[in-house]
């Protein structure tokens, strides 16, 4: 499986079958110029994680990918074709198959109103949560871990870690903060001792 992160919580998964591209946002950048794609997938409707006016120009440059996406997020699509997947229920892109895990955005303060989130759960290896802390049902190779936002402090994101316990995690949604790294330091520190950490440089693909 070959990773590209694009920065924030916007990757680029290549399974060798199909290729898929989760939450392209406003905070990620030069995934507009990716061609070949057999579908995008949105976990949540938040800036941070589709970018309104990219996703279009995204789509017309790839005709022939699906845009699968949340509850949430299909309301501001009009005009876009799309298709809705919920939590609980299962597909296949291009070979690939994708069970989708969650239902609901972690809770960022009370008063705010939780959105619809999907976790993607991709060949049973790969799992990206969006912004969640959804576990898989069975252990996962590859974690895309969340390491800093509004919703999440650090004990939180290392729980979680030690929770699913992947073969590898790759930190992801780090633009918020100031000095990742310190973020990073702490999951290697603290990840379970079967876990390796990597940490992808921007736009670079990586076997994994």
């Amino acid at each position: 499986m070959q990773i590209t992160h694009f920065g924030h919580a916007c990757v680029l998964v290549d399974t060798g079958a199909a290729r898929l591209l989760i939450d392209p946002g406003t905070f990620s950048r030069d995934f507009e110029h990716i061609t070949g794609l057999d579908a995008v997938l949105v976990t949540h409707q938040h800036f941070d994680h589709l970018d309104s006016e990219r996703i279009g120009p995204l789509m017309k440059a790839n005709p022939d990918a699906r845009l699968l996406v949340d509850s949430g997020t299909a309301a501001g699509l009009a005009g876009t074709d799309h298709e809705v997947v919920a939590p609980g229920t299962s597909f296949e892109v291009a070979g690939a198959r994708i069970e989708v895990l969650g239902g609901d955005h972690a809770v960022i303060h009370p008063d705010i109103p939780i959105v619809p989130n999907n976790a993607y759960l991709i060949d049973g290896t790969a799992l990206h949560p969006g912004d969640s802390f959804t576990e898989p049902a069975e252990p996962v190779e590859l974690l895309f871990l969340p390491s800093g936002a509004p919703w999440l402090k650090l004990s939180e994101a290392v729980d979680y870690l030690r929770a699913v316990a992947p073969r590898t995690v790759v930190p992801i949604h780090e633009a918020v903060l100031a000095m990742p790294k310190m973020a990073y330091h702490w999951f290697g520190e603290l990840a379970p001792e079967r876990t390796t950490m990597r940490v992808l440089d921007q736009a670079e693909a990586v076997d994994l």
